[in-house]
């Protein structure tokens, strides 16, 4: 009988050193990342002021439409200067303060009238000749004492040259007048020195009665 064949083993191959070996443990997940905390809202602060920005910037620009062109050039300076973080409005208050003051300038060569000593009184005021400024409204309140406009300026001359026996009850009997000189008395750099009187805090901190709404005329039915 033929003896059997002997099977020889073959020498298994040892992994090549491309051969990737399967890792032994699993690691670990990385710990999830904590999510953004969400903003904080705007304060009331700043909504409100956003709102006395955009009223005294409709005002100016309705005073402008109505060619009272001091007045406009007041309360859109008014924009610029009590609220330097609205930009937006800044461009467009400073086109229409441009129209105002040309307007002025043009007005302002020979005063007679109590609004164009208004007119002149301006265009001193921003020049920073506050003696003409001042020379100007106190005749256009002689004329017109109850103008309040020329009271509220002459109110600020007042308060730039430290005069707050006379440049308080100015402002006083402007806001009286005009309600809506108190919205822009809150924020004028021009009059902060008088914002330290008891009698002024209390006439900016007042609260003005609502407006009685129109009623519209009813339609008759045909």
């Amino acid at each position: 009988m033929a003896k059997p064949r002997r099977i020889k083993a073959r020498p298994v191959s040892k992994p090549t050193q491309t051969s990737q070996a399967l890792p032994r443990t699993v690691p670990a997940a990385a710990p999830p990342r904590p999510s953004p905390q969400p903003e904080a809202p705007r304060p009331a602060v700043t909504r409100a002021g956003y709102a006395d920005a955009v009223a005294l910037y409709e005002q100016g620009v309705a005073a402008l439409q109505a060619h009272e062109y001091s007045r406009a050039s007041t309360l859109l300076r008014s924009v610029l200067s009590g609220y330097p973080e609205e930009k937006e409005l800044h461009e467009r208050a400073r086109l229409y303060l441009n129209v105002c003051e040309r307007q002025v300038a043009s007005r302002a060569a020979i005063p007679k009238s109590p609004e164009e000593r208004i007119f002149a009184a301006t265009v001193a005021f921003n020049a920073g000749d506050y003696d003409e400024a001042l020379t100007h409204l106190r005749a256009a309140t002689r004329d017109a004492p109850d103008h309040d406009h020329a009271l509220y300026m002459l109110a600020a001359v007042l308060a730039l040259r430290e005069e707050p026996d006379e440049a308080v009850p100015a402002l006083l009997r402007a806001i009286e007048l005009n309600p809506e000189n108190r919205a822009m008395a809150r924020h004028d750099p021009d009059v902060e020195s008088l914002r330290q009187h008891e009698s002024v805090r209390a006439a900016l901190e007042a609260v003005p009665p609502p407006k009685p709404e129109r009623r519209k005329p009813s339609r008759r039915a045909r």
